[in-house]
């Protein structure tokens, strides 16, 4: 019996009797487990419809339909006298791959996230999501309910994945033999407090996008909606954002070596947008003094003055993503909701109100790594045997891809010289935008390739990315682990994948 089975059947030999009894999905209701109480236990039939109307806040309704019949388990956790966390996992009832995959959620994550858990399923996970603790995709719930922050901050997570693994036991009679996370934006946050936090809890993590600087990206977005308030002559419209982004492409493309209407590393780019301002009569196609101004602060960072600590702006190549107000309505709603119901504690606050230099300090003290997922020390999770893979597009206009790269930078020298390339990495896509759409390869499989490394040792030294216009795919290129990107070799289509080797800039 190898290491890893006689782990497993320690664990299972750990739940008790009464949880291995389960003869049915329905069963699963006579569990007993800690903070916990199992809602719902039922069986769904392949192609039955399990949630009517939209599945998450904002989108279009449709029914969410089972992709194979599984049971489905809905639960609530209470692991303060304050939490009331919403829990569901879904466990194929043929064909269970003996995988456990838990999903991510978005903003402020209110909801069961019914999409991704569809396709975890459908791939023959065992899957669960959680609501994190509280209805709505708003920073309400904070206000005066610290534990409530706790449970969306990190532990609705962790108890859930405790909760699940046990649940899963019970149905199958065996532990899952791997355990992965997925998620994108605040699901790329989750992912990495997982990491941070609990690394015993997952095999594998895919951390997309991850908003780990959540405080910095509330600070970049309220900073720049202060500075355009009451001012419309310094807002960018679309003729303008569109004149900058040209001339982004213009400054920075041929930096790789191939121009191709894409930036392959922003950060090694020297872009200043005073190259598009009006030079006499003011049209839309150039810049204002003013516009200049805005688009600077954009693309700059905020600074905590007290600890040095410097806030991403948005990188040159994501200016298509802009809005008049600069950084996405998303990230601006919850920034507001950040200062409101969290560093300030008034549903009343504005922007006018913010004190860029005593705010900033506040919302990092009052966050204190609740929210934050900026820990460098990933040691406990990569001696586990944990392998993350982390991923982020260069014209991200809602979470800057610079926190990408700076966490990475931070991991390296936290591991003291150690080669973090051997548990953890990085890969920068150019011209995507927020985990998804843009000018630039936007579709892959990081779960294929983290499966491969996990449970094969085959370690991702690229990962074939896709662009598609009209559902017919135009162009593929190579993702390359940071700090490489894709350089044309030089023969072959410069749409084609195969014609680009990953190498250090």
């Amino acid at each position: 019996m190898d290491a890893r089975t006689l782990l497993l059947a320690l664990f299972v030999a750990s739940i008790p009797a009464s949880a291995r009894a389960a003869s049915s999905c329905e069963d699963l209701t006579t569990l007993r487990l800690p903070n916990a109480a199992i809602t719902l236990a039922q069986s769904i039939e392949a192609g039955a419809t399990v949630v009517s109307g939209a599945a998450r806040e904002g989108d279009a309704e449709r029914p969410i339909r089972a992709p194979g019949s599984f049971c489905r388990v809905a639960a609530t956790l209470t692991p303060s006298t304050d939490s009331d966390i919403k829990v569901e996992l879904w466990m194929p009832l043929q064909n269970w791959n003996q995988k456990f995959q838990a999903v991510g959620n978005g903003a402020f994550s209110g909801s069961i996230a019914y999409p991704a858990m569809v396709n975890a399923l459908a791939r023959g996970y065992a899957t669960a999501s959680t609501d994190t603790g509280h209805v709505g995709n708003n920073g309400r719930f904070a206000l005066g309910h610290p534990e409530k922050l706790v449970d969306f901050g990190w532990r609705a997570v962790h108890e859930m994945t405790v909760i699940a693994k046990r649940i899963v036991a019970a149905f199958y009679e065996a532990a899952p033999r791997y355990s992965y996370w997925t998620g994108c934006s605040a699901g790329g946050r989750q992912a990495m407090k997982e990491a941070q936090r609990f690394p015993e809890d997952f095999d594998g993590i895919v951390a997309g996008a991850p908003g780990l600087d959540w405080t910095g990206r509330a600070v970049q977005a309220t900073r720049v909606a202060k500075a355009l308030q009451g001012r419309e002559s310094a807002r960018l419209l679309e003729p303008q954002r569109r004149r900058l982004h040209e001339a982004a492409l213009q400054a920075c493309d041929a930096a790789d070596g191939l121009t191709d209407g894409l930036v392959a590393d922003p950060e090694r780019c020297t872009f200043d947008p005073a190259a598009v301002q009006c030079k006499g009569t003011e049209t839309g196609q150039c810049l204002t003094p003013e516009q200049v101004e805005t688009a600077r602060g954009i693309y700059s960072s905020a600074v905590n003055r007290k600890t040095g600590r410097k806030m991403a702006g948005l990188m040159p190549g994501s200016e298509l993503g802009w809005t008049d107000l600069g950084w996405t309505a998303s990230a601006r709603a919850t920034g507001l909701d950040q200062f409101r119901f969290i560093v300030i504690g008034d549903p009343n606050w504005t922007v006018d109100r913010l004190n860029l230099d005593a705010d900033i300090t506040k919302a990092e003290d009052v966050d204190g790594g609740t929210i934050d997922a900026l820990d460098a020390n990933l040691k406990p999770f990569f001696d586990r045997g944990g392998k993350l893979i982390h991923y982020h597009g260069w014209s991200d206009p809602q979470i800057s891809p610079g926190n990408s790269t700076e966490y990475y930078g931070n991991v390296v020298k936290t591991l003291s010289g150690a080669n973090p390339q051997e548990s953890y990495r990085l890969f920068m896509a150019p011209g995507m935008g927020h985990c998804g759409g843009g000018e630039g390869p936007n579709t892959f499989d990081m779960l294929a390739a983290l499966e491969r490394w996990v449970e094969h040792g085959q370690a991702p030294d690229r990962i074939l990315a896709s662009h598609s216009t009209n559902g017919v795919v135009d162009r593929t290129r190579p993702l390359c682990p940071f700090p490489q990107i894709a350089v044309y070799a030089g023969t072959g289509s410069r749409d084609d994948a195969a014609s680009f080797v990953c190498r250090q800039p």
